[in-house]
């Protein structure tokens, strides 16, 4: 192990030791999270619209899985066939959520530049 009144103690290499490392992994993690944290907030202020049955239900939620608005167009109240209506009105809110989900998980992944992506944090020691 050499001296350098420039780089410390080191073993030769230009790798960095022991105390170096770790504020260059923290501030990694820091600056990771700052990133996701814009992100979520990115995607929270965002809003997803769905349809179904040709347009004739259309949902809005927002990133926050949020439902805002649900429209109806007239002709798609059959008080005859309630149950029609039912299922347009569930599956335009899922989509419309399915899309707020998946462009959080996009914009997490991208902010976290992939290192979440499968990784158990409760595994990790630094």
């Amino acid at each position: 192990m050499a001296y350098s009144a420039r780089r410390g103690f080191t073993n030769g290499s230009q790798n960095p030791t022991g105390s170096r490392r770790q504020a260059e992994i923290q501030q990694r993690i820091a600056q990771m999270q700052a990133d996701m944290d814009a992100a979520q907030k990115e995607v929270e202020a965002a809003q997803f619209t769905a349809s179904s049955g040709g347009g004739a239900v259309e949902a809005v939620v927002s990133g926050k899985r949020e439902l805002l608005s649900l429209s109806l167009k007239p002709e798609t109240v059959d008080p005859q066939d309630v149950e029609m209506l039912q299922d347009l009105i569930v599956t335009a809110v899922n989509e419309a959520l399915r899309q707020a989900a998946d462009a959080m998980d996009k914009r997490m992944e991208s902010a976290s530049g992939g290192y979440l992506n499968g990784l158990n944090l409760g595994n990790i020691s630094l």
